[in-house]
């Protein structure tokens, strides 16, 4: 049978069923729809082309998000935040209480066993484990005022991602590639590298109740970043004669139905596979970089060499128009831990191993952007789910720590060279110019022109957002 002909038949059995439904008496999905089609028109736009190039709210300085996820929890005053009182006081007890927020009782006050010295014309204070990175330094915008509200990996890691502790929320990505689209339509919008899955897994990339297209694309094997893209049996055009048909057959079938995202976003995502089979091959094929720049990422070296990858992919993927990528540290050349920076024990050795396997491709990453003249309108995020206590977790570890702790930005409008806020004496409370999570949200989209006020989505008889009822933009920190 021919095509034409399979589609009068489908159409002509759709049409006799709608008139059995009308003699009937029932009114149908279909009447409905044409009643509400003027109020539905904007989304079914947008259900039609999903990754449409959006204008901002205002023009943006930023055009695309690197969000480097240090899973578990990097501890902030071994890092980035040095705290002489710390090693004045060692083996001491904090002298003061201790929020009721905490899950162990942990010990006296413990100093970094590792040294901080001054970079840069800006002279900000790295430690020692960073001896790379620390030569960007004047170029990121470190936040030591960071606080967040849950205390536990999985809430802290869903805040950090979607703004949401508790419940199924729309991730970070998805907000961005709702509000913008994306610059290219032959690649997702919002892809995730992460060769092992943290704990938490999809749902810090997920859509939500979003349109299915906005979540995260899922990259897993760095080998073979997308399976299956090439079609054996068929050639391009054979297979587009076929998308044809299968687009034919599924809008006939998606007319007889209530709009569902998911439906749209599997027929979208035939046409994206389509287009990728051309495009992504080449967006993920890093072996065909130059030596120098292997070099730069540290690929190649036994320790450098998986993280080095995922950056580069990371620049590769931002440099051909993906929205965001977000790039999770969860394995190094010797294991691999759903929560790799949680050092509750061994602080001594597995931080030193965490940081030698991300210096070098970090600083390499920000280099390598700045050099290409991407970092101006790239945003760089650093940073985890929350820090670590100042007092010890028995002799060699650190516990969740909340209520202050680090994290830093770099180009797409950051101003660089800069600290912003600060942690007491001891490294425990956010004391100066805090940013809350929320906050950090607000000001990562107000970077890419977006106001967080006005980008919602209405779900269940409200309006929700990334920043929920809450967030401000921390303008002192842009250029």
């Amino acid at each position: 049978m021919n095509t034409s002909r399979f589609l009068e038949q489908y159409s002509a059995r759709i049409n006799r069923r709608q008139m059995l439904q009308q003699a009937a008496g029932g009114f149908g999905f279909l009447g409905l729809a044409g009643l509400l089609a003027e109020n539905q028109s904007t989304h079914a736009a947008t259900a039609a082309d999903p990754l449409a190039i959006r204008p901002p709210h205002f023009p943006a300085k930023a055009k695309r998000v690197i969000f480097l996820f240090m899973s578990g929890g990097p501890s902030h005053v071994d890092l980035f935040d040095p705290k002489p009182r710390l090693m004045q006081d060692m083996g001491k007890p904090l002298p003061f209480e201790k929020p009721k927020l905490e899950r162990t009782k942990t010990g006296t006050l413990l100093g970094s066993p590792w040294k901080f010295k001054k970079h840069g014309q800006s002279g900000t204070e790295v430690s020692e484990l960073f001896p790379k990175l620390a030569e960007c330094v004047d170029d990121m915008c470190v936040i030591r005022s960071m606080v967040a509200d849950n205390i536990n990996h999985n809430g802290a890691c869903l805040q950090m991602n979607t703004g949401e502790q508790a419940f199924s929320r729309p991730s970070m990505g998805s907000w961005l590639t709702y509000g913008l689209g994306s610059e290219n339509r032959d690649l997702p919008g919002f892809i995730v590298i992460s060769p092992a899955q943290p704990a938490q897994g999809a749902p810090l990339w997920a859509s939500s109740f979003l349109p299915a297209s906005y979540q995260g694309t899922l990259v897993t094997d760095l080998t073979k970043p997308i399976e299956n893209l090439a079609n054996p049996r068929f050639s391009l055009p054979r297979q587009r004669q076929q998308l044809d048909l299968l687009k034919q057959i599924n809008a006939l079938h998606q007319a007889q139905r209530e709009e569902d995202s998911r439906l749209s976003a599997r027929i979208e995502s035939f046409e994206l596979a389509f287009r990728m089979q051309t495009q992504a091959p080449e967006a993920f094929a890093i072996d065909g970089e130059s030596v120098e720049t292997k070099k730069l990422y540290g690929i190649g070296e036994s320790v450098t060499d998986h993280f080095g990858r995922q950056c580069l992919m990371a620049r590769r993927l931002v440099e051909r128009g993906v929205r965001m990528v977000q790039v999770y540290h969860t394995q190094t050349s010797k294991r691999s831990s759903c929560q790799l920076w949680d050092q509750h024990g061994g602080l001594k050795t597995e931080l030193p191993n965490n940081c030698a396997a991300t210096d070098q491709p970090i600083a390499g990453l920000l280099k390598d952007l700045k050099a290409r003249g991407l970092l101006e309108d790239t945003l760089v995020l650093w940073g985890g789910e929350f820090g670590r206590t100042p007092t010890a977790e028995g002799d060699n570890g650190r516990e969740h720590h909340p209520f202050g702790f680090t994290m830093w930005l770099a180009g797409g409008g950051i101003k660089g060279g800069i600290v912003h806020g600060a942690t007491d004496e001891f490294g425990w409370h956010s004391v100066t110019d805090k940013v809350h999570v929320h906050d950090l949200h607000a000001t990562i989209l107000h970077l890419m022109g977006i106001d967080h006020e006005r980008l919602t989505y209405r779900y269940s008889g409200r309006d929700f957002r990334l920043t929920d009822v809450s967030g401000k933009v921390v303008r002192s920190i842009l250029a």
